[in-house]
């Protein structure tokens, strides 16, 4: 499929679209926490295995922009340059890196896709990567040790593992009835010497 900077743009637009639409599902904060549980982290692994890893990675520089400059987006109503100094500043700086990680992945591990590759690639990026920069924020901002913090991310597991599956069952869907979006991995296939 041809690259397209307006098809581009749109698809950006979609997906930091998408991930703020999330936030308004409402956030839960466990007692004695200090990061919300919200599905946003959902449209991060949705953008990077759709989309793949500059456009998905674009789609949560723009969210991200968005949130500074004010507008209520994560989970809650928040937004603002403060949102930036709290516990989670670690997720939200780690939400672009987590996107092109798993769109990168996705992309290296070959056309078609297939669930046992989006399940990789979102584990990866969405979940081992992702909890890397919320514990880093949050020792941080906490100021207590890594390991604690990392301790600290032991709530969050199950609901991420079930997003990870959401996931990829959805980018396997969308794949499947548009096998050129993700750039990459059919022109990869055509360019490939005939044996």
């Amino acid at each position: 499929m041809p690259r397209s900077s307006s098809r581009d743009l749109a698809l950006v637009a979609v997906f930091a679209g998408i991930v703020a639409a999330l936030g308004a599902v409402p956030a839960f904060t466990p007692p004695g926490f200090s990061v919300p549980i919200t599905a946003q982290s959902l449209g991060v692994m949705l953008a990077g295995s759709v989309i793949g890893a500059r456009r998905g990675a674009s789609a949560l520089l723009l969210f991200l922009a968005l949130v500074a400059a004010g507008l209520p987006l994560l989970s809650g109503g928040r937004g603002g340059l403060g949102v930036f100094a709290g516990s989670s500043v670690g997720f939200l700086v780690g939400f672009p890196v987590a996107a092109f990680v798993i769109g990168w992945l996705t992309t290296r591990l070959g056309a078609p896709y297939t669930l046992v590759g989006g399940l990789v690639a979102n584990l990866v990026g969405g979940l081992v990567l992702l909890y890397v920069f919320g514990a880093a924020g949050l020792a941080l901002v906490l100021q207590i040790s890594p390991a604690a913090a990392a301790t600290a991310l032991w709530i969050y597991l199950p609901g991420d593992l079930v997003k990870v599956v959401v996931a990829a069952f959805v980018a396997r869907g969308v794949h499947a009835a548009y096998p050129g979006l993700l750039e990459g991995r059919t022109r990869e296939r055509q360019d490939a010497p005939v044996a």
